[in-house]
């Protein structure tokens, strides 16, 4: 049984359809396109991008109207004409690593492979960490059979990123293998003198037995500060039967960037899957987390974190899909919103009948700092198996006066108090991160973001 968690973006479609479907039904969408397919490719990856073209042809941007849209209004970033980001080489971007990846690093800036920025010396026999087209010829073609094909290609978004797809961060690991290093896919926008589209994505295989540790962010350069730029990014994730992966995704964009992010992961028998996913960055993000279950007794661990202030957007949809018995997954997403920000968060569970013996929980908590933020959160389980433990819920929560009070009788003034319980409520997801220095960093990152309870 599969269950599609993305849905289509032409109602009751499919690919014969297209052929008698309208055309560029999208004026905007449409001149989208015509820059990020400027660029041709050859062989299967051409086949790849134009059927994607297609299914974009065919498309529209999503609206309110929508439901799955219904919170994050894309108006604004319509009123925006983006242009190719050129390319442009960082001298030094020190401040941007981490040192466990200092020698397993891939770096992109808007969107085009680094070479002279990258290190990827500190890897074991049986691990590939690249860009795609530096892949001998018969690697890039074994690739194939996992590069846009996770369930959800066809949202226009995906879609679009597809069609223009020429760089791609992969990293594969062989049967068995185990890293210890982590791997740091580092994605820097820049921007330019007129607004900017750039489409980074990642493919991420561990085959059976293997087990890897990844860190995937998103930031902008010193010189992208108040540029504005988007980026349309997908990463796809394959687990193998008993293979391990632990992903980390940041996403610390610019104040007037748009950030669309995809993360389709397919997890196979016995495999365990972790994401914790961290977003502090971006005038408007979205952030589709899809799992699809394709074996029994897998595991998934879900940490979201989401940090905003000003009047920044910030929306987190995700989906699980436990198709097969004896799947466990856990789901814990934070929200910190401040001044007139608006979260959104929409969690799905879906247990069908044939997955029976399901373990699924499903929480969010939302802290809310000034009396003009807003969440708007929506917890759901689908669930027609009849013999499983799942359950799901919802908190919105200011920070408590009391709480505040007992600090401040410990001689820690008023605005050191808030700190201090913020710090702790998001210390929770970012405690779980695997590598030291990030944990670090992103601590350091919440100390400094400004509170207020207006």
């Amino acid at each position: 049984m599969t269950i599609q968690v993305s849905p289509s973006p032409i109602a009751n479609s499919d690919a014969m359809s297209l052929t008698s479907a309208v055309l560029d039904r999208d004026e905007y969408l449409t001149d989208l396109l015509n820059h990020v397919t400027a660029q041709k490719a050859e062989g299967w990856l051409q086949e790849l991008r134009q059927h994607a073209v297609k299914w974009v042809r065919h498309s529209t941007i999503p609206t309110t109207r929508e439901e799955e849209w219904r919170f994050t209004d894309l108006s604004a970033l319509r009123k925006v004409q983006f242009q190719p980001a050129t390319q442009f080489i960082p001298s030094e971007i020190s401040s941007l690593t981490l040192p466990e990846a200092a020698n397993s690093r891939l770096v992109f800036v808007n969107g085009v492979y680094a070479p002279d920025l990258s290190a990827i010396t500190d890897l074991p026999l049986g691990v590939i960490v690249s860009n795609l087209t530096a892949l001998p010829q018969a690697e890039q073609e074994s690739i194939s059979q996992y590069l846009a094909q996770a369930e959800g290609a066809q949202e226009v978004f995906t879609a679009l990123n597809t069609a223009g797809l020429t760089e791609v961060a992969v990293v594969l690991v062989r049967k068995n293998v185990v890293i210890e290093t982590p791997i740091h896919l580092l994605f820097i926008a820049v921007g330019g003198e007129k607004p900017t589209i750039s489409q980074p994505r990642c493919l991420v295989v561990a085959e059976s037995g293997s087990q890897v540790t990844f860190i995937e962010e998103y930031t902008n350069h010193k010189d992208a500060e108040g540029k504005v730029y988007l980026t349309n990014a997908v990463t796809e994730i394959w687990l193998a039967e008993n293979a391990q992966v632990s992903h980390t995704r940041v996403e610390r964009e610019g104040a007037e960037a748009f950030h669309i992010g995809k993360t389709a992961i397919a997890q196979a028998r016995d495999s365990r899957y972790t994401c914790n996913a961290i977003t502090f960055g971006g005038k408007l993000s979205r952030h589709n987390l899809e799992v699809l279950q394709t074996g029994e007794q897998t595991e998934t661990i879900l940490n979201g974190l989401t940090i905003i202030y000003g009047n920044q957007l910030a929306d987190t949809h995700s989906a699980i899909a436990l198709n097969y018995p004896y799947g466990k997954s856990e789901q814990l997403h934070k929200c910190i919103v401040g001044d007139r920000a608006h979260a959104v968060f929409n969690g799905k569970v879906f247990v069908p009948k044939p997955a029976q013996l399901t373990n699924a929980a499903q929480l969010n908590r939302n802290l809310l700092l000034s009396s003009k933020a807003r969440v708007d959160t929506k917890p759901q389980l689908e669930i027609t198996a009849d013999n499983v433990k799942c359950a799901h819920g919802a908190t919105v929560s200011q920070l408590e006066d009391d709480e505040i009070f007992y600090l401040q009788s410990r001689g820690i003034d008023e605005n050191a108090a808030r700190n201090l319980l913020i710090n702790a409520f998001a210390a929770e997801i970012i405690n779980q991160i695997p590598v030291a220095s990030l944990r670090d960093i992103l601590l350091n990152t919440v100390n400094s973001l400004k509170t207020s309870n207006d």
